[in-house]
């Protein structure tokens, strides 16, 4: 089974961004979504070219704003909006699909913005959504993937000396959230199977970044550590254009 997540920068943009052929050519079993910045109704519209397809979607109240979707070959037994606690489910940031064997969990982290202004916030998140993938694990493995807004070790980042706790995404608070979420039973499926490999999945689209490789992995497919000898490989989609984020790829045996 091949899962792949994208964060697309707005999902009605990507479309124009030749998305069919990237889609094609990635010919996921499950395509996960990150920050559609549309309405279900507009998620629907704008993907009904879709066959043999389920698709699922969870926007913000807030229109143009954030969003998640699931695109997937196989029904899933069920599907949850939200982490179930109203101050954290108007964004549209979780979406959940339940199969049979495991659940997915599609996240579109909140940025803790310029000077970190909405960090506290951001920390209460990491909390709710870790309380939340472990209720799930008790009853079955889960693999949760996204944009986690978050470079996680000095690897992740281009220039983290420049960025430590001082640009959102690498500020110790988030780090430590991040290795809280691992360390209570999860691995990142990619940098478990790439230890010391420099790949990123996020660029600025200023000066250039994406062209001189100046960029950020903040973008990742985690599992419960049970999968770990059920992940076949993961990948890094570098050639796939469209958004500022290029897609990441978990593959199940």
């Amino acid at each position: 089974m091949k899962i792949i997540s994208w964060n697309v920068n707005g999902v009605r943009a990507v479309m124009k961004k030749d998305f069919a052929q990237s889609f094609a050519t990635m010919a996921p079993d499950i395509l996960c979504l990150q920050e559609t910045k549309a309405q279900d109704d507009q998620v629907f519209e704008t993907l009904d070219w879709l066959e043999e397809y389920h698709l699922y979607a969870f926007s913000a109240e807030k229109k143009g704003y954030s969003g998640t979707a699931i695109i997937s070959k196989t029904e899933p037994v069920d599907v949850y909006s939200g982490l179930g606690i109203a101050e954290h489910d108007t964004e549209g940031r979780v979406l959940t699909a339940e199969y049979e064997d495991f659940y997915l969990v599609t996240v579109y982290t909140p940025n803790s913005q310029n000077e970190l202004a909405r960090l506290p916030y951001r920390q209460n998140w990491d909390v709710c959504f870790r309380d939340y993938l472990l209720e799930l694990q008790g009853s079955k493995p889960v693999i949760a993937c996204g944009d986690f807004n978050v470079a996680h070790q000095a690897i992740d980042l281009a220039r983290p000396k420049a960025n430590y706790n001082k640009t959102p995404g690498y500020s110790q608070q988030e780090i430590d959230g991040f290795s809280a979420l691992l360390d209570a039973g999860f691995i990142d499926s990619w940098r478990d199977q790439h230890p010391e490999e420099i790949k990123y999945s996020w660029w600025s689209y200023r000066a250039g970044a994406r062209a001189k490789n100046i960029g950020w992995r903040i973008d990742y497919l985690i599992a419960s550590q049970q999968l770990r000898e059920q992940i076949h490989s993961t990948d890094i989609l570098n050639d796939i254009h469209g958004s500022d984020h290029c897609p990441v790829q978990l593959q199940l045996k």
